[in-house]
């Protein structure tokens, strides 16, 4: 079968395309980055280089295609951040019924049901609405938990403050994932293609108080005692405004984290939890936060 696969060599993309070009498929890897193709035909897949705000390059490159696996790049520079992530969904959903593409693997997010109040999770309502909207296309809408990854932003404040924290509320529980049982699920979904009409599923790998991260990343840099702090989503903003967070990436991260603490953003997570979670416990992610805090 042909997939195409966006997001480049990404924390989820690039396994998934190890796990797609292993079982045999024709994988077409869109990087906007001419650089990367050789490391994706290194994996045996072949390089699209364009940008996802080209729709004729999209077009083009999804023709053909069994299964597109679709995902909103990281654009840090945008001057309205969700509006881009929803012109970018926007952009998937002209180029996926130019192209005839007739079955979708979307990367969404837990708290995707939120229009508004959740952040760049709120962009991604709107992709999820574009997609939607497509008649005679079989989507499947994959939401999601906290990336373990993103712990790796609080290296520099456990290293120079000694602490851990964010705006999620007193010892708040999150629902946390690794991008590797991500692209375990994607996997699954865009080769068996058994899902129809428009449907959504949320992965996670582990449930963690705020508390037990602390004392689990803690433990892993030899500090068992490191802290969990709640701050106020100013003092979040601040913090990230002083660390060089450009302003409107800050707000909607701020904002984000208050929709944790509100509950809203987990909200129809807990309605429609999976019975199995993934298989990566935050345990096994330690070594890699280590790795990381010993080199910075």
């Amino acid at each position: 079968m042909k997939f195409v696969v966006t997001g480049s060599l990404g924390n989820i993309s690039k396994p998934l395309a190890e796990k797609l070009v292993a079982a045999g498929h024709k994988v077409i890897v869109v990087s906007s980055k001419v650089d990367k193709t050789a490391q994706i035909e290194a994996l045996g897949a072949i390089a699209a280089v364009g940008s996802v705000e080209d729709v004729a390059f999209l077009t083009k490159t999804f023709t053909g295609a069994d299964a597109v696996y679709t995902m909103v790049p990281p654009n840090f520079g945008a001057g309205d951040w969700k509006k881009y992530i929803a012109g970018i969904g926007e952009n998937y959903a002209e180029a996926i019924h130019s192209s005839g593409v007739k079955n979708v693997v979307n990367l969404s997010s837990m708290g995707a049901h939120m229009p508004q109040g959740c952040g760049p999770v709120s962009g991604l309502f709107y992709v999820e609405k574009a997609l939607n909207a497509l008649d005679g296309v079989n989507v499947k809408h994959l939401r999601p938990g906290f990336f373990y990854t993103n712990f790796l932003a609080n290296v520099g404040m456990v290293k120079h403050m000694g602490i851990i924290g964010g705006n999620y509320g007193e010892n708040a529980k999150l629902v946390l994932v690794h991008p590797t049982d991500i692209a375990e699920v994607a996997a699954e979904e865009i080769q068996g293609l058994k899902f129809k009409g428009k449907s959504i599923r949320y992965i996670t790998s582990d449930e963690k108080t705020t508390n037990e991260v602390a004392a689990i990343l803690g433990k892993a840099i030899g500090k068992p005692e490191l802290p969990w702090v709640n701050f106020k989503d100013e003092e979040t903003l601040e913090g990230m405004l002083q660390a060089g967070v450009p302003e409107e990436i800050a707000k909607n991260y701020a904002e984000m984290g208050a929709a944790i603490r509100s509950g809203e953003m987990v909200s129809d997570y807990i309605k429609n939890k999976p019975t199995e979670f993934g298989k990566i416990k935050l345990e096994a992610f330690t070594p890699v936060f280590a790795a990381v805090y010993a080199q910075s």
